[in-house]
């Protein structure tokens, strides 16, 4: 299968303006998600769709591949998708599966990108995948900057929020903390459908994407990892993922 990443990035983030280039250990942030998208052996390519000349032109110094893409989009699956048909014009051929890597997931590994494909090597039914990791404290559980989802039994989404979800409220507070890791892997059509899905009340009140698909009826598969990870929506998230990240097996191979 052409499986491709597509590392969505700009610079005019409205919480972290110039987020991809802030340092982390002397590299940008978006150098570390490129390098280390690009070790995962499954995927056919790894590219960054930005739409800034400075984000291209870092890229493609570290020897990464760049897509330049409008500066309007206003969600990074739009991006993405854009970034995917000019790929699969420049090769002349289809891409199968795409996994968005935000570009605020410092932390990615490998690992996490081959665990949030294969459902759907297994299963052609399923249309899109979320990663979802374990929350460990309840500061981060209550942070709206913190994208947390409450799942069934069968690991599909039930919900997506900002809010702390489940409720702690009722006197159980021994309740599943988990939160949204945003490496979503989506079948090729799969992609173009969800951005051409019309934009519903509940994914703008809680400005999550993914509710769109949950509203509209679709399933959103979720796999667990175990995977200390953490995104970066503010500079404080920057100096707490500088410290994770001071022993990183993986930093060692691209510094």
């Amino acid at each position: 299968m052409n499986i491709v990443a597509i590392i969505p990035a700009r610079m005019a983030s409205s919480r972290f303006p110039g987020k991809p280039m802030a340092l982390i250990h002397g590299i940008p942030m978006i150098g570390h998600v490129c390098h280390r998208t690009r070790m995962c052996k499954i995927l056919t390519e790894t590219y960054v769709a930005t739409c800034d000349q400075e984000i291209c032109e870092y890229i493609e110094c570290i020897g990464g591949k760049a897509i330049m893409t409008a500066d309007t989009h206003e969600r990074c699956s739009d991006r993405t998708s854009e970034a995917m048909l000019k790929i699969e014009t420049d090769i002349g051929g289809r891409v199968d599966i795409v996994v968005m890597v935000q570009g605020d997931e410092p932390m990615v590994t490998p690992e996490m990108i081959e665990q949030s494909i294969a459902p759907m090597m297994k299963d052609s039914s399923i249309q899109v995948v979320n990663l979802m990791a374990q929350i460990h404290t309840i500061e981060e559980f209550e942070d709206p900057n913190e994208v947390k989802v409450v799942v069934g039994l069968d690991n599909r989404a039930l919900y997506f929020s900002r809010e702390p979800i489940p409720s702690r409220k009722k006197g159980i507070t021994d309740v599943p903390m988990l939160k949204q890791v945003c490496i979503i892997p989506f079948r090729r059509d799969y992609l173009l459908k969800f951005n051409a899905m019309l934009s519903t009340p509940l994914e703008k009140i809680e400005s999550v994407d993914m509710m769109r698909i949950l509203e509209h009826g679709d399933d959103v598969h979720m796999v667990r990892t175990d995977s200390e990870t953490l995104s970066v929506d503010t500079s404080a998230d920057l100096h707490r993922v500088e410290r994770l990240m001071e022993a990183d097996r993986l930093m060692i191979s691209y510094r």
